[in-house]
C-alpha cells in the first residue's frame, strides 16, 4: 500500500479509502468484518462511512457495525483514520423539523453525538458535509464545527459534493476565523464524468485541499462487466447507460485486454496518477473484490496510456475558462 498526505495537513491516509456504503445492505455483518480486517491487514487505513449508510429506516446500521468492529479491540481504531459525514435526515435524532436535510449547528452538534455513539469511540479524523447547504450561513458552521475541534470530537471538516466556488467561499469565511477550514473535498470523478476537472480539482490544489473520489467505476461502467450480459451484473447507470457509452467501453476494454489488467484496476490506476487526488474511495461487497482491487496501486500507467485514455474518454479540456475560451 502507498500513502499520502491528506491535502495540507499532517495526517497520513492510504491511497485506496474503503467505502463502507454496502455493509449492512449488500454485505452482512460477518462478511463486512472480514472485509475491515482484510483491509487494514493490506495497509488500508482509510475508512469512509456516512451516518445515513444504511438508508432509510436503518439509516446508521453501517456506523454501528463498525463500530462493533472496532469494539473487538487489537488497535482496530487505532489504526484507522475514519471519515464519516452529516447532512441527510436520520431517524434516531428526535429533531422534529430540523431533521431535514442541511446543516444547521443544531442539527450537526445531535448527529455528531449520534454518529460517535454508533461508531463507539470518541473522535473522528474527518467529518465532512455531505452536501453544500445554501441556506445555514459559514458564520453558523464555522463556529460549531471550530467548537467540535476545539473540544477533540474531531480532527479535520471536509466537504463532499461541493462546487468549486463552495470552496471558495468557504476558506474565505474561515480564514476571516483564523481556522484551517476545510481540509479535503469528495468529489464524483471517473473517466466517464470528468466534470471535476473544470474547476473543483483546480481549486481544490489551489486551496491544499485532498480530493477523495467517490464512484470512481463510474457506478459500474469501468468495473469490466457491464458489457457481459450475465446474470448478477451490477451497474447503477443501467441498460441506457451502458449503451450511451457502449464504443467507449468497448475500446476501453480492448486497451485493458493489452495491458494485461482488469478494467476497474486501471481506472483506479488513472485517477492515482493524478497529483489532484488523495484517494478512490473503493466499496468493495466481498472480500475477493478487495483483494482483487489492491493491484491497482501497483499499476503504473505510462504516458501513452494515459493519452489514449484521454482519446477514448475525453474529458472537458481542462480547467475553466481555458476549457472553453481562451
Amino acid at each position: 500500500m502507498e500513502y499520502t498526505y491528506l491535502g495540507r495537513t499532517g495526517m497520513k491516509v492510504s491511497t485506496l479509502c474503503l467505502g463502507t456504503m454496502n455493509f449492512g445492505v449488500a454485505t452482512d455483518e460477518k462478511d463486512a468484518f472480514r472485509i475491515m480486517d482484510a483491509a487494514l491487514d493490506a495497509g488500508i487505513t482509510f475508512f469512509d462511512t456516512a451516518n445515513i449508510y444504511g438508508w432509510g429506516e436503518n439509516a446508521g446500521l453501517t456506523e454501528t457495525i463498525i463500530g462493533r468492529w472496532f469494539a473487538q479491540g487489537g488497535g482496530r481504531r487505532e489504526k484507522v483514520v475514519l471519515a464519516t459525514k452529516v447532512h441527510g435526515q436520520m431517524n434516531d435524532a428526535n429533531d422534529g423539523p430540523n431533521d431535514e436535510r442541511g446543516l444547521s449547528l443544531y442539527k450537526i452538534r445531535r448527529h455528531l453525538e449520534g454518529s460517535l455513539r454508533r461508531l463507539q469511540t470518541d473522535h473522528i479524523e474527518l467529518y465532512q458535509m455531505h452536501h453544500i447547504d445554501r441556506r445555514t450561513p459559514w458564520e453558523e458552521l464555522w463556529g460549531g464545527f471550530e467548537a467540535m475541534v476545539n473540544q477533540g470530537k474531531v480532527d479535520y471538516i471536509g466537504s463532499s459534493n461541493f462546487a468549486g466556488w463552495h470552496l471558495a467561499k468557504a476558506q474565505a469565511a474561515a480564514e476571516k476565523r483564523n481556522f484551517m477550514g476545510l481540509v479535503s473535498e469528495q468529489h464524483l470523478y471517473n473517466l466517464v464524468n470528468r466534470n471535476a476537472e473544470l474547476e473543483v480539482l483546480p481549486a481544490a490544489q489551489d486551496y491544499g485541499l485532498g480530493v477523495v473520489v467517490w464512484s470512481p467505476l463510474a457506478g459500474g461502467l469501468l468495473g469490466g462487466s457491464a458489457l457481459k450480459a450475465e446474470k448478477g451484473t451490477r451497474t447503477s447507470q443501467g441498460k441506457e447507460g451502458i449503451e450511451r457509452h457502449r464504443g467507449q467501453l468497448e475500446q476501453y476494454a480492448k486497451l485493458c485486454d493489452e495491458l494485461g489488467e482488469s478494467q476497474a484496476n486501471v481506472a483506479l490506476a488513472w485517477l492515482l496518477a493524478n497529483p489532484a487526488i488523495t484517494a478512490p474511495i473503493i466499496g468493495p461487497r466481498t472480500i475477493e473484490q478487495l483483494e482483487n482491487t489492491l493491484r491497482a496501486v501497483e499499476i503504473k500507467l505510462d504516458q501513452a496510456t494515459l493519452d489514449e485514455l484521454d482519446r477514448i474518454f475525453p474529458g472537458p479540456g481542462g480547467a475553466a475558462p481555458e476549457a472553453y475560451a481562451w
